[in-house]
């Protein structure tokens, strides 16, 4: 599919802009609300104007003042209860396994994979199954907010090229990453050798260089699944492509749980620590997203703070399996470690980064008494950091998006929390209430019917 000249830009060729309330993070404790901010969105989906405090009657004097003819294109205004926020990150997703969230709970890790996933991962060995599935886990996505995504496809090459396409045919800006894994799945469901799964790795990289080249939306992740699925030749065979394509972010899930650690120790005896695994092979870098990252030592801490490492923090994911989890966010975001939320749909039996941030505040909570105090809980708007420009940073895409600086591409989302046409679950809004109260009660208790419209570069994508 040569699809270079087919970059989704403004569907009508025009800037677009809106006029209203705009929320935003500058960082981790620093939520911007900004009220009557006109936003100016130009032809290449970038942001061109962010103005604060400009009433009705300015916005054709701040439109003549940046070069463009008032009334050329629509402005939207927002009316009360309605906003736009950045879209949301997913910095750790399993697009094959969209049809079995919820199922397996209640059994180990190891047991999950053998007994639930693996069999139904296989089945993408279908082309005609990829492409449904993966056209039906996008769309899902996408009208949940999600305007990247960071994914684990099969381990099937050309299921996996299906996954890019149909991500770049949808408008989802991704990450999209072949599963290398030649040892401990069953004999019919891993690569048939190294050279096999390096290869299919180089084309899928030669696929995406093909289907979008500037690598506008997708582009590819490097994603041994983890070190119990790759001989070492593999992880040596991976590492070496990491080091010819510098660019390229690498994947893998990383100390989470105590089951996997073990079996990790026993086929690397060698290595002390995880971190002193990837590492060795060349897969631990500031391009690395490392998931869960639920038990790791001080030395591992120290190492990945040093390495610019980012973590996807998955909190229901690491709560619903078998042994209850909780990562020391609050300890890895003291140290100025990248963290940003993930999903792991479906280890994680939600695919919605709203549930993944109630969750992620609720642990947070447990671990600030588990320590004593030590780990005050995550506030609710720094899990919206973590959500948007956080999953940016983890995902090494925060120049690009997470929040709507000048010159950023517009990823948003358009949310209304009265007057819908599908009314919703939402906690009313009422006469009294701010702003803030109104975002606070869409974080805790709304949900896709308030997102009424998804943008990825300026363009709806939402159906």
């Amino acid at each position: 599919m040569d699809a270079s000249n087919k970059i989704p830009t403004p569907a009508s060729g025009l800037p677009i802009a809106f006029h209203g309330t705009v929320i935003h993070s500058q960082g981790l404790n620093n939520l911007e609300i900004l009220e009557n901010c006109f936003v100016l969105i130009g032809k290449d989906g970038k942001i061109e104007i962010l103005q604060a405090n400009v009433e009705s009657d300015q916005i054709n004097p701040v439109i003549s003042e940046n070069g463009y003819a008032p009334d050329v294109f629509p402005v939207k205004h927002l009316k009360r209860g309605q906003f736009i926020c950045p879209g949301f990150v997913d910095t750790h997703n399993h697009a094959p396994q969209w049809a079995q969230r919820g199922v397996g709970r209640g059994i180990s890790l190891l047991d999950w994979l053998n007994k639930v996933t693996f069999a139904h991962e296989a089945k993408f060995k279908d082309p005609e199954y990829a492409r449904s599935m993966y056209a039906s886990c996008v769309a899902g996505f996408l009208q949940q907010g999600i305007t990247t995504a960071s994914y684990y496809g099969s381990h099937h090459g050309h299921a996996t090229r299906i996954l890019a396409d149909v991500c770049f045919e949808k408008g989802q800006r991704a990450l999209v990453g072949k599963c290398n894994m030649n040892r401990n799945a069953p004999d019919w469901y891993r690569d048939a050798s190294v050279s096999d799964s390096l290869h299919e790795t180089r084309e899928l990289i030669d696929h995406i260089e093909n289907l979008d080249p500037h690598n506008h939306l997708v582009k590819p992740i490097l994603t041994p699944r983890f070190a119990i699925s790759c001989e070492p030749e593999l992880l040596d065979g991976i590492g070496a492509i990491a080091r010819e394509h510098p660019d390229l972010p690498i994947q893998t899930h990383f100390n989470e749980a105590k089951d996997e650690i073990e079996f990790t120790k026993q086929l690397f005896p060698e290595f002390d620590t995880e971190a002193d695994l990837y590492e060795r092979y060349g897969l631990l870098n500031d391009r690395s997203i490392l998931a869960h990252s639920i038990f790791l030592h001080e030395e591992e801490i120290r190492r990945i703070q040093k390495l610019g490492c980012g973590i996807a923090h998955c909190p229901i994911a690491n709560t619903t399996m078998q042994e209850y989890m909780i990562a020391p966010i609050r300890e890895y975001l003291r140290r100025g470690i990248k963290v940003g939320l993930g999903t792991d749909s479906g280890g994680g039996y939600s695919s919605s980064i709203l549930e993944a941030m109630k969750q992620a505040f609720i642990v947070s909570n447990a671990q600030q008494m588990l320590t004593k105090g030590q780990d005050p809980a995550l506030s609710l708007y720094e899990g919206f950091f973590l959500a948007t420009l956080g999953g940016a940073q983890v995902c090494g895409l925060d120049d690009r998006i997470g929040n709507f600086a000048v010159g950023k591409e517009f990823d948003a989302l358009e949310i209304h929390s009265i007057n819908l046409d599908l009314p919703g679950v939402m906690s009313p809004v009422e006469e009294e209430d701010s702003t803030q109260v109104i975002f606070e009660k869409f974080l805790m208790t709304g949900d896709d019917r308030n997102i009424v419209r998804v943008y990825v570069r300026g363009r709806s994508v939402k159906v």
